[in-house]
């Protein structure tokens, strides 16, 4: 984290990336000094509510952050910003977002957790947008003329105020990653599912490490010591309770929930009750430490492609073993009327023998179990999701495929991701197709 003191006396010359969180009221005017450099500035968790109008000279400008501040209308100078692609206001007052405050190359915009309850049509004027973060805010309707933005691979409009899913929605031909939670729209929760989970007192958990902590909650291994019962290792998921860039955490709560059981997810144990300051939590199996994760989070630069580590090899058994147990997890959750919508490599776990558990609900979404052509389209959208991640395993086996066998998957993972969303296979097809591979 860079200080005003630091930049005011002229020792962050030449940065690239400048990162301050000082209690700022007003743009500090020493910024403009990095013009020649500053491609990232983060000033987010400060109490801004303006910009100056002559921010397009930071010519080289991509990345701008400014979540957690006061802004109640995101800043017609954005518009003006000609290298600027990635605008993030997460957390502030936005009410209103004016067409001339869409940068010309926008491709990834964050105005999670806001007031807003309307979109410009101009924002369907950006050809290059792929990520639309919009959870958390009051929208009733999406602009029509989103329908062109024909590179959106993923949008999050959980937590707000929409009665339906436009038809155009579900006919975008990149649209891979869907989050609509927590709207009108949406199914309910299967009650019978929540009601049977199993209530465990948080009196019989004894909390341990941590072993993780995501944008919806914290994970800690635990001990479950019950009456009459030997003591049981366990994972605990106690949920923040915020909005999150996917949506509620409650509503992935509901979403693990009723997914059930499945080989390739993790089971859930039971839901926390009495706990002290009434937190929600999930008490859930222990991963074995021998599972990592395939693979890490987008970058700033891929936006929405997941990041593998360098050297990343497989062998083919053990790719097309993963890839056949997240397309029949996929299965079973469409068949629980569950979209996962987030079905990504960074949400695998794994091991070297191809052992994999399909994790993180923050994303998910319930639709009709009953076919029809909305359900079909939405289980559709995800199978683009697992051609990515196909084409990604691909990539990197090394051993093991013939020649014939890899153009065999190749044809799979084309047709996964073909444009024309309803003629893509179902999950049955992919897993019987990797079956009998």
């Amino acid at each position: 984290m860079d200080t005003l003191a630091q930049l005011r006396a002229g020792q962050l010359s030449g940065v690239t990336r400048l990162d301050i969180t000082d209690g700022l009221t007003e743009f500090p005017r020493e910024i403009f000094d990095l013009a020649d450099s500053l491609e990232v500035l983060d000033l987010s968790g400060n109490a801004l509510s303006s910009l100056p109008g002559d921010l397009h000279r930071l010519t080289r400008l991509r990345v701008l952050f400014c979540s957690d501040n006061l802004f109640t209308e995101l800043p017609d100078c954005l518009g003006q910003c000609a290298a600027l692609t990635m605008v993030g206001f997460k957390g502030n007052r936005i009410e209103r977002v004016p067409g001339a405050a869409l940068p010309p190359l926008l491709r990834w915009l964050i105005l999670t957790d806001n007031c807003i309850t309307e979109l410009p049509a101009e924002l369907g004027e950006r050809p290059h947008l792929q990520k639309l973060m919009l959870a958390g805010n009051r929208l009733q309707g999406l602009p029509q003329s989103l329908r062109h933005c024909h590179r959106l691979e993923l949008i999050r409009i959980a937590a707000n105020q929409l009665s339906e899913l436009p038809e155009w929605l579900l006919t975008l031909p990149s649209l891979s990653w869907l989050a609509y939670a927590g709207n009108p729209l949406e199914t309910e929760a299967d009650a019978a599912a929540l009601e049977a989970t199993p209530r465990i007192p948080w009196s019989e958990l004894r909390l341990e490490q941590q072993l993780g902590e995501g944008a919806s909650g914290v994970i800690h291994q635990a001990v479950w010591d019950r009456p009459n019962h030997p003591a049981t290792a366990v994972a605990v998921k106690l949920y923040k309770g915020e909005m999150t860039s996917d949506g509620s955490p409650l509503h992935e709560m509901n979403a693990c929930i009723t997914a059930g059981s499945h080989p390739n997810l993790i089971r859930v144990k039971g839901r926390i009750f009495a706990h002290p300051e009434a937190q929600a939590g999930l008490v859930m199996q222990l991963i074995d430490p021998s599972y990592r994760n395939l693979a890490g989070l987008p970058s700033l630069a891929s936006c929405t492609r997941d990041v593998y580590a360098n050297g990343t090899r497989l062998s083919a058994g053990v790719a097309l073993r993963i890839a056949a147990g997240i397309a029949s997890a996929a299965e079973h959750l469409h068949q629980h009327g569950i979209t996962h919508g987030d079905l990504y490599g960074h949400n695998i776990l794994w091991n070297e023998h191809g052992d994999c558990l399909l994790g993180d609900f923050g994303a998910a979404s319930f639709h009709a179990i009953s076919d029809s052509l909305e359900s079909r389209a939405l289980q559709r959208i995800e199978v683009r999701a697992f051609g990515i991640l196909l084409g990604e395993l691909l990539e990197r086996i090394d051993s093991g495929l013939s020649d014939e066998g890899r153009v065999h998957l190749e044809q799979l993972q084309q047709r996964c991701c073909q444009p024309q969303v309803l003629e893509r296979p179902g999950f049955a097809e992919i897993v019987r197709v990797l079956e009998n591979r």
